[in-house]
């Protein structure tokens, strides 16, 4: 897919990875950029930036994605491409707070149900869209802990996976970005939680959001189903795969270590 004359939504935008994309977008010159985010100052000064639009909305709400949906394709016209980009992340096991749990899977799973629901009817008529869900690595291997992360993004990655299958012989695209370790207020945050060696344990690499933006303009192009930043994770799937129990005995290590 080439985003030059395109309409595209992205939520979460007004910072992090979703702004990286935005920012990226811009470059190749679509016909709308619709910047949404519950920070709704962050997300005008971003559009103002990119040539954009700004619409507050918070995914935790079916009624806001709906209302986002239908704002900005009577406004730019049908959406081409719907970023689901927002995220949250929450500490802890299964003894995290339910309000954790629901939060977790309203942002991390639901937002992208309540986007594909309100898209689906318009995209499948014209035979024409492509959904991209930002989910994480931690969808397809896991996040040492965080359950509530771990949990709802491997939902998330099952999700794209059903709509891909279901729908992709409709003229439906859909593509999942899985990065690893990414430089946003969501990592930095995270880090703190867990005074700042988990990174360092595991051997992981930083990338910065502009990194991951590139990777999702050429993933995008190639019409790849997972596009994955870090080239590594494909690797950690692989041996996940191939010997399970193996790979949970390496990954209590890295529990044992952080």
């Amino acid at each position: 897919m080439r985003l030059t004359d395109k309409v595209v939504v992205v939520t979460g935008g007004a910072s992090g990875i979703g702004r990286a994309m935005l920012r990226r977008f811009a470059a190749e010159k679509p016909r709308a950029l619709v910047v949404a985010d519950r920070d709704l100052e962050g997300a005008q000064r971003v559009a103002e930036e990119v040539g954009g639009l700004a619409v507050r909305c918070d995914v935790a709400e079916e009624k806001e994605i709906q209302a986002l949906v239908g704002w900005a394709s009577g406004v730019c016209g049908p959406i081409d491409l719907f970023c689901s980009n927002a995220g949250v992340a929450a500490g802890g096991g299964v003894e995290a707070p339910d309000e954790e749990w629901r939060r977790s899977w309203e942002v991390n799973l639901m937002a992208h149900v309540w986007a594909a629901r309100a898209l689906l009817p318009e995209m499948l008529k014209r035979k024409s869209g492509y959904l991209l869900t930002t989910a994480s690595a931690a969808g397809l291997l896991s996040m040492v802990g965080s359950a509530p992360y771990a949990v709802t993004k491997h939902a998330a990655v099952a999700l794209a996976e059903w709509l891909s299958l279901t729908y992709g012989g409709q003229g439906l695209r859909v593509s999942c970005l899985c990065p690893l370790f990414v430089n946003t207020p969501m990592l930095r945050g995270a880090l703190a939680q867990a005074g700042g060696g988990s990174i360092a344990a595991s051997g992981g690499a930083v990338m910065e959001p502009e990194q991951v933006a590139e990777a999702v303009v050429a993933g995008l192009d190639a019409e790849r189903f997972l596009i994955l930043p870090h080239p590594e994770v494909a690797t950690f799937v692989q041996r996940k795969a191939a010997d399970p129990d193996r790979w949970l005995a390496a990954m209590r290590k890295l529990q044992s270590a952080v």
